[in-house]
């Protein structure tokens, strides 16, 4: 009960942070029709500014620190975004309503990381005093990456197998069209009408076939149906029904929020950035958080009219999902805590990334990448309820949790 009740009271006191405050109040001024608006340029800006920011810090703790330190936390961020993906795959495309290809893509946006949501986490950690291996947040692409690719490979896997059973099915209706009816005549009419009958099926039957072999190959053509899947959507002319995995790796790490990152680590990396750090980017990241929090909380009310297109099993995944992703993250930091030392910190982060979903470069990659699924679906889920909920309930439990372990 000691641990229960010294939990509780540390989340409820999460709660009242600053962060979320600022998400609430954009959240509020959205609902009440307020024509508060803040350029899309400069929300770009914004998110650029803190992923830089959150990258020279890593830079700078793994040019300080000993690499062996990271591998297994980055090893737990690549199996947690393979595993959610999974996770949407035989959850929520069973539900009624839900369509495959869109919950694959789901579980792809979930799997995917928040720059924003990791920023956020990042704050409070600091504003709670709670140690954490600077290099933490470069686990960021080790989750992102594998999740996007691995949604857009199970993507094209079910839909080439869809295409395949669709062709089957349209050659077997033309042999029984073609071929039975002729065979039920009687005399050596039938015979003779029943070989050429079964000649004609056959030879309908090659062309059904070639034509199912033709349309599951993924030549090029008019018909969007007929396009292999890749990163950026365009068929190939091959014979192979195959999806490519580095288109996807490639446009992943070209998406503004993960390039702004990584830009960040090279250069916290490779030069000594330390004196522009402390002076520039360290005063500014609060400011600009907070300014971020405004634009979420109201894009986050703007997106629910358009998450009621849809089945209302995206809103329940959507509530559920981040939590659950991040208390299995949180169990598997737990084992690199006792395995390696990870710091507690180090864990609730691993957690956050878990329980966020990409805002920026994910949903454009998935709208290459898997073509038939519904935006709405996907983005509206993440937008309108995902994210608020990682930040507003799972940044404050992970933290409360870590606390409570720490402080039994």
């Amino acid at each position: 009960m000691d641990f229960l009740s010294d939990f509780l009271t540390k989340f409820v006191s999460q709660l009242q942070s600053p962060t979320l405050g600022f998400l609430i109040g954009g959240a509020v001024a959205a609902a009440v029709s307020s024509q508060l608006a803040i350029p899309d340029a400069i929300y770009k800006f914004i998110v650029f500014m803190l992923l830089i920011k959150v990258g020279l810090k890593g830079g700078i703790a793994i040019r300080e620190s000993n690499i062996t330190e990271i591998l297994l936390p980055a090893l737990f961020a690549v199996i947690i975004g393979i595993l959610i993906v999974f996770i949407a795959r035989y959850t929520l495309a069973k539900l009624p309503n839900i369509k495959v290809v869109d919950a694959i893509a789901t579980g792809g946006l979930f799997g995917a990381v928040s720059g924003s949501t990791l920023a956020a986490g990042l704050t409070v950690l600091d504003a709670q005093g709670m140690e954490y291996e600077a290099w933490s947040a470069a686990l960021y692409p080790f989750m992102d990456i594998p999740a996007l690719v691995t949604a857009i490979v199970l993507a094209s896997i079910y839909t080439s197998k869809q295409k395949r059973r669709a062709a089957a099915e349209e050659s077997r209706s033309k042999q029984e069209f073609y071929g039975e009816p002729q065979v039920a005549t009687g005399g050596a009419y039938a015979m003779e009408q029943g070989g050429t009958a079964g000649a004609y099926a056959m030879e309908q039957g090659g062309t059904a076939g070639a034509y199912a072999m033709d349309q599951g190959g993924g030549t090029a053509g008019s018909n969007p149906n007929q396009q292999r899947i890749t990163a950026s959507g365009y068929p190939h002319e091959d014979q192979d029904n195959k999806v490519e995995i580095w288109p996807i790796i490639r446009e992943s790490l070209q998406g503004s929020a993960l390039s702004a990152l990584l830009l960040g680590l090279a250069l916290g990396l490779l030069t000594r950035p330390e004196s522009v750090y402390e002076s520039f980017y360290e005063p500014l990241f609060r400011g600009l958080l907070s300014i971020l929090m405004i634009v979420m909380g109201m894009e986050a009310t703007a997106r629910i009219n358009e998450l009621r297109k849809v089945a209302q099993w995206y809103a329940v995944y959507a509530f559920i999902a981040p939590l659950l992703h991040g208390l299995i993250a949180f169990g598997l930091g737990m084992i690199a805590h006792y395995a390696t030392g990870f710091s507690m910190g180090g864990v609730v982060i691993l957690a956050v990334i878990a329980a966020s979903s990409s805002d920026i470069s994910g949903p454009p990659t998935l709208r290459g990448g898997i073509p038939s699924a519904n935006p709405s679906a996907y983005i509206g889920a993440s937008t309108a309820v995902g994210t608020p909920v990682a930040i507003a309930l799972g940044i404050p439990l992970f933290i409360g949790l870590a606390q409570a372990v720490m402080g039994g």
